[in-house]
């Protein structure tokens, strides 16, 4: 979707697609026809190439420099990726039109980041198998002190044989989002670092809950 579309369904909210390390935002917004086919979507491509395009492939892209970041290195990354995603929907996006950002992976870590950054402009965020910042770098997450007032709906889910992000990451990014949001998590059993279909069902009753979507495919 080009950004002079971006009003194309006004009224409906505009979800904001944030892919995971390796892939590209035409893998993200393929699972959208699953989740919320009649909501317009923009989805936006990481900064940093891993694999340059070549032919019919659409190349592979990161947020951060490692997979999986970790400490002061995770908070600057986060903060960057999160900084400039946030100025692309401010020069690109109807200030009245509803955003909802959905990532997988480094994408869903971007996606809930946002919130920590400017949470007024956010209807929900949608956290598919990501993780949370530590924010022990200064200035990395400003609005962690208010961002409970706004009581944005947040869904989180993760497989329970996901072998890349550690447990105690999910269960530790699910503790804070419960304290500070207005959390709905599920864990699915036999599904490793993906989705599934049984996810995006749970996710399309989750939207229509909170009128952000019909749920009707």
């Amino acid at each position: 979707m080009s950004p002079e579309n971006a009003e194309a369904m006004p009224t409906r909210p505009l979800f904001l697609a944030l892919h995971g390390w390796g892939s590209n935002e035409r893998d993200i917004a393929g699972i959208m026809q699953y989740i919320a086919p009649y909501n317009d979507v923009v989805s936006l491509r990481a900064p940093l190439v891993l694999h340059a395009p070549e032919g019919v492939s659409a190349g592979a892209y990161s947020w951060f420099h490692d997979a999986v970041p970790s400490g002061d290195d995770l908070d600057h990354d986060i903060a960057a990726a999160a900084r400039a995603v946030d100025q692309w929907v401010d020069g690109h996006i109807p200030a009245t039109r509803d955003v909802v950002p959905i990532g997988f992976s480094q994408g869903g870590a971007v996606a809930v980041h946002l919130l920590r950054m400017h949470p007024e402009r956010y209807r929900a965020v949608i956290n598919l198998s990501g993780f949370l910042a530590p924010a022990g770098v200064p200035g990395t997450a400003p609005a962690d002190d208010r961002l409970t007032d706004f009581e944005i709906p947040v869904y989180f889910g993760y497989g329970k044989n996901d072998a890349v992000i550690p447990k105690y990451e999910l269960f530790a990014a699910a503790a804070w989002l419960e304290e500070h949001t207005w959390l709905t998590t599920k864990s699915y059993r036999g599904l490793d670092h993906a989705v599934s279909l049984d996810e995006f069902s749970d996710i399309r009753q989750w939207l229509v809950l909170h009128d952000i979507a019909s749920g009707v495919l």
